[in-house]
């Protein structure tokens, strides 16, 4: 027996939930991004994520109520995309949240009654589990809402207790399952039969807090936390088999089967996987990119590189040929534009985003995927697949480990993890850079702090100095009673005029002091309100609750101001010359020079950049003020302001305003006056991502420091070469063209040396049957003179195979093969799958032509051996 429900449209269900809410006192707030504030996760995994701060008690709620439909990514389970009925990598969360305010009553009546009246599901479909303790929440479904006591399901704390972690506020939780087959009966109910249930509504009563004891005390404060899942929801009102035949997926579906010319509904399994897979997938990619986020190799950057050329594969799988992702992203823009306007404002640069990356997997992953087919040959059934060739892969030809193992999985082969984690890891060690890093070990202490400190009043907006007490010394990021001369400490004050680490602004820097204490403050980072200052006790002792003298380096602090306000006009300067539609995709303001990254399709031309250059230096010397005010959200984006993209902001902004220039929502300190910045200079432009673009400056004294070492510079070659500094362009023309000329000397002279010392290995030749086997070590030799040895003494010898190896460098090694025709047709042996093995030895890899191949190594001591396993793997196979 099916029951039937009525059916909403997936923006029905979701406006319905938020109105339902609104007009029970909550404030409907957008989306957050997805890019999310919590340092913790890459992601924005959950609706409740951005609330975090509120329910660990780091920051105030705006609001005593709120409800959200909230955009989410995960993708710890990707393998389930498309194979389950309801695993996604997007989807969206509907909440309500309470801070402090109803509590499990409320919340329970409400859940209900949205449930059974807004969107009418029939009360006898509805199964309710609660946690095995919560007597409470048993008592109020069973007297209060009258569900039989049969239909409510108690569940061990695995299922129905929610955490935020080890210790921290926590609480039992309340589910809601759709039953489409009441007429089973109540007996032997299995809530984990997902065939028959689906879980739709789960209500977290938040009243504890655990200890690190594992002790629960209640909240003073109890809150709210609740998650509908649309696309769940979409699926029982709409009646369909799964989330993926939704209106909010299939229409995306629907437009990549008529791109493969497929019938969704008469496709075999194996394609309606890929097809799901497209679908989800894609509506990722889109509202990731229209958060700002570019592929890249690294972090979140990787996980959109990663679900791209998933999309392209599972195209290629259903007989897609050439690009296709840009049609499939319309059908994606236009199901998502009515609740997230910003996806249709931001379409070019997400179609910009994804030609540029599905073209560039399209030329490699051909050659990466006859590469993979072979290895997949050799490797044999039910083998594995080495850790050197899934690294080649996915060094050479950008296969993500991931899009490797699912390739073999379809062919019963496994691949050697650990090995190509050893490959990263050398691979890592070779390219490591010193780069300055921030110690987090205090995050764990700080999350623990929250629950009993306030967050740290910012006064240094109009305060430099100020009278402050110590609420916690951190050691190593243990918290301390108390830490002496010598130490490095982190130090949290009740009020603050050091700047906190924030919105690319690096924090102030200055001292603590008070009677006989000193210490150097070299950082300040802040953490969901709390302000962390990072420095060493220079004299005295500190202890928590001592009063300090907080004093912040005036002379630091007018430097980042200078060149904070000036990435302002950066930004202005690049909309009026290059494209009014770039925008920030990330920013450093340091005391001694500025960093501004933006999203552009192309490199800024040496003009462009001059003209932006001559722009804001005229705006410095117009000497226009800067006004700064705080107002409504609404407001400052009505007048104008510009927003960063993936920043989360408050009901109420601070608007950093250079009247007829600039206007911008932005936490940092500025000039009060453009003329404060002084001069302006480009140091470079260049592109660091895909459809991302770098600008370098520096500004203030700063540019003196710059031009200091240019002249210095200058003054040194025409020193040198005894020119004018005019004339130094051409000089160097010269050279160049000078040195040209001598390294296709030199060349030519290796050439000629690596035939003269091939020829006298000849008389080392030896023979095997009919064939001539040579096998040698050729000392530094480099790789291109080492294949013309190779092939010179190949043909000397006639009928046979010569294998030749060189350390042309520290930590390299060459191989070359070459192979007469006889020995391929003959003994079926083939140059390039001969030394690409060969190579292994050297923890290396490589090929070529079955005539004539090559192939690198990094393990200069592993030569020898190499060389003596081809030669003794060579007799056996030439007698």
């Amino acid at each position: 027996m099916t029951t039937t429900v009525p059916f909403l449209t997936g923006s029905q269900i979701r406006d319905r939930f938020l109105q339902f809410y609104a007009k029970n006192n909550h404030h409907i707030l957008p989306s957050a991004s997805l890019i999310p504030e919590d340092p913790t996760v890459l992601l924005t995994i959950a609706g409740m994520l951005p609330f975090k701060p509120i329910f660990l008690g780091q920051k105030q709620p705006d609001f005593p109520r709120a409800t959200t439909s909230q955009k989410c990514i995960r993708t710890n389970d990707i393998e389930n995309v498309g194979r389950t009925a309801r695993h996604h990598t997007f989807f969206e969360m509907l909440g309500n949240f309470s801070f402090g305010d109803y509590f499990k009553e409320q919340a329970i009546k409400w859940a209900w009654e949205l449930s059974t009246q807004v969107y009418q599901l029939p009360p006898e479909n509805i199964v309710v589990s609660v946690f095995e303790k919560d007597d409470e929440a048993f008592q109020l479904w069973e007297e209060m809402i009258g569900v039989p006591p049969q239909r409510i399901k108690r569940m061990g704390e695995k299922d129905n207790f929610w955490k935020a972690g080890p210790t921290g506020p926590c609480g039992p939780c309340s589910e809601l399952y759709y039953d489409f087959h009441p007429e089973l009966g109540d007996d032997n109910i299995d809530l984990e039969d997902d065939s028959r249930f689906i879980e739709f509504y789960n209500l977290v009563f938040m009243e504890y807090n655990r200890d690190a004891e594992g002790n629960l005390t209640p909240l003073q404060n109890k809150n709210i936390d609740t998650g509908m899942g649309l696309e769940r929801m979409a699926q029982i009102l709409q009646n369909v088999p799964n989330n993926y035949e939704t209106d909010l997926i299939f229409p995306i579906i629907e437009t990549a089967a008529n791109i493969a010319k497929i019938d969704y509904h008469k496709a075999t399994e194996k394609t309606k996987v890929s097809l799901k897979v497209i679908g989800d997938h894609v509506r990722s990619v889109v509202h990731m990119i229209s958060d700002g986020i570019t592929a890249s190799n690294t972090d979140r950057g990787y996980v959109l590189r990663r679900l791209i050329r998933r999309v392209v594969r599972h195209g290629r799988l259903i007989g897609i040929e050439g690009q296709f992702i840009n049609q499939v992203a319309e059908s994606a823009i236009q199901l998502s534009e009515t609740p997230y306007p910003q996806v249709r404002e931001r379409e070019g640069f997400i179609k910009a985003e994804l030609e540029r990356e599905e073209l560039a997997f399209l030329k490699t992953l051909e050659r990466g995927e006859k590469l993979l087919a072979e290895i997949i040959s050799k490797t044999g059934e039910n083998g594995q697949i080495s850790g050197v060739d899934a690294f080649t892969l996915y060094d050479t030809f950008g296969f993500p480990l991931e899009l490797t193992q699912e390739i073999a999985e379809e062919s019963n082969l496994t691949v050697d993890i650990a090995g190509f984690e050893t490959e990263m890891k050398q691979q890592q060690e070779r390219s490591k850079a010193a780069h300055e890093t921030i110690d987090l070990t205090v995050q764990g202490s700080l999350d623990q702090l929250a629950e009993h400190i306030h967050p740290t009043e910012f006064l240094g907006y109009t305060n430099l100095q100020l009278t402050a007490t110590v609420e916690a010394v951190l050691v190593e990021g243990q918290t301390v009673e108390m830490a002496a001369a010598g130490t490095d400490v982190q130090i949290v004050l009740d009020q603050t005029p050091f700047y906190g680490e924030s919105g690319g602004q690096i924090g102030d820097r200055g001292f603590l002091t008070g009677e006989n204490l000193v210490i150097r403050v070299d950082d300040v980072q802040k953490e969901s309100g709390i302000f962390v200052h990072f420095g060493r006790v220079e004299r005295g002792q500190v202890s928590v609750n001592d009063k300090v003298n907080a004093t912040i380096d005036r002379a630091c602090r007018r430097q980042v101001q200078a060149n904070h306000t000036a990435t302002h006009l950066l930004q202005a300067a690049l909309k009026k010359v290059v494209d009014d539609s770039i925008s920030q995709a990330g920013s450093l303001v340091a005391f001694d020079r500025l960093r501004f990254d933006f999203n552009c399709s192309r490199a800024v031309t040496p003009e462009e950049l001059q003209e932006i250059e001559d722009l804001i230096n005229t705006w410095i010397a117009e000497a226009h003020d800067t006004e700064i005010a705080v107002m409504p959200l609404e407001t400052a984006k009505e007048k104008g302001a510009i927003a960063m993209f993936g920043e989360k902001y408050s009901a109420d902004v601070r608007v950093i305003d250079v009247p007829g220039v600039s206007m911008e929502l932005c936490g940092g300190t500025h000039v009060k006056n453009t003329a404060e910045i002084g001069l302006f200079k480009i140091m470079s432009e260049s592109g660091i991502s895909s459809g991302v673009r770098r600008i370098e400056a520096v500004a203030g004294p700063a540019v003196l420091e710059y031009l200091k070492v240019r002249e210095t510079v200058v003054k040194d070659l025409c020193d040198r070469f005894k020119i004018k500094p005019e004339e130094i362009s051409d000089r160097i023309t010269s050279l160049q063209a000078e040195l040209k000329t001598t390294q296709k000397e030199l060349e030519a002279v290796k050439q000629d040396l690596a035939v003269a010392k091939s020829d006298q290995l000849l008389t080392e030749a030896e023979s095997i049957g009919e064939f001539k086997l040579l096998v040698s070590d050729m000392g530094e030799m480099d790789a291109k003179a080492l294949q013309t040895a190779a092939e010179r003494l190949q043909q000397k010898l006639g009928e046979g195979a010569v294998i030749l190896g060189s350390i042309p460098s520290e930590g390299k090694v060459s191989l070359v093969a070459a192979f007469s025709k006889k020995v391929n047709k003959e003994k079926q042996l083939q140059a390039g799958k001969f030394i690409g093995q060969i190579a292994k030895i050297c923890g290396g890899g490589g090929g070529g032509r079955p005539n004539l191949a090559q192939a690198g190594g990094r393990d200069p001591d592993k030569l020898s051996e190499a060389l003596s396993t081809a030669k003794q793997q060579l007799k056996e196979s030439l007698e």
